[in-house]
């Protein structure tokens, strides 16, 4: 199994780094996964403190809330650290710890969910209403750190809003600044393309107009031709229906 985790521990502080994707390419479908993750907690012992290290574009929406309640339902008290980008479903991971350190030099980034979808219009308006409660779910769950009301978050998700660390604690989803740090960078241009409004210094060649990278193309070139892209769901055995749901 390729995790996206790992865990350690130091006397009785774990530490858990989630740096790049929060993956669904094992997790997504089964329930294999959630239970290693939570085993490797588990395995951890008796800890006071878990820090968790982020620095993630995003990834899976339900992977990302299977980390969160595992996470919540531990007795050790949650500390994340933003090292560099806490992204879409990495930012309300951090967003559930009870306090949260970020890098001065590290950015957060709240938007809406967004999906691949295949089917008729009554199944097509039917994963719109379903996205539209996971939105509603994530901005209760930040609004309670923010202390923003929940139709605040909605609009700040709707705008796709990026926010400095510096201005991450003034709003509220940081509790305080610590050093600069130099980590990896975790942002390819696949996702860059799910961005609507990356800062400058974040920007990466997007695809061509009217194109899109498929979930497997990390590194490749994007598809912009309809017959290639309708060969390619086909072809798929993903199930784009009932469909992954990305941050």
């Amino acid at each position: 199994m390729k995790k996206f985790w790992n865990f350690s521990k130091k006397d009785r502080v774990g530490e858990l780094y989630l740096y790049g994707e929060i993956s669904s390419s094992t997790w997504w479908g089964d329930e294999v996964t959630p239970k290693q993750f939570k085993d490797d907690l588990d395995a951890l012992g008796d800890i006071d403190a878990l820090h968790v290290y982020v620095n993630s574009p995003g990834g899976d929406v339900f992977a990302g809330w299977a980390i969160i309640n595992i996470m919540r339902r531990h007795k050790a008290t949650k500390i994340g650290y933003n090292d560099g980008l806490a992204a879409s479903i990495a930012f309300d991971i951090l967003m559930a710890m009870d306090r949260v350190i970020a890098a001065k030099n590290s950015m957060f980034m709240t938007h809406n969910c967004w999906t691949f979808a295949l089917g008729n219009r009554h199944e097509l308006r039917k994963q719109a209403d379903e996205m539209e409660k996971i939105d509603g779910m994530l901005a209760e769950e930040a609004s309670k750190r923010s202390g923003k009301t929940v139709d605040e978050m909605m609009q700040l998700q709707d705008a796709e809003t990026w926010y400095t660390a510096s201005e991450a604690k003034d709003e509220g989803f940081a509790d305080e600044l610590a050093e600069e740090k130099k980590v990896a960078a975790c942002i390819t241009p696949v996702f860059i393309a799910r961005y609507k409004h990356p800062p400058e210094n974040l920007r990466a060649e997007a695809p061509p107009e009217g194109g899109f990278f498929m979930p497997e193309q990390q590194g490749k070139e994007p598809v912009s031709d309809m017959d290639t892209q309708k060969r390619r769901f086909a072809n798929s055995n993903r199930k784009f229906i009932i469909a992954e749901v990305k941050r």
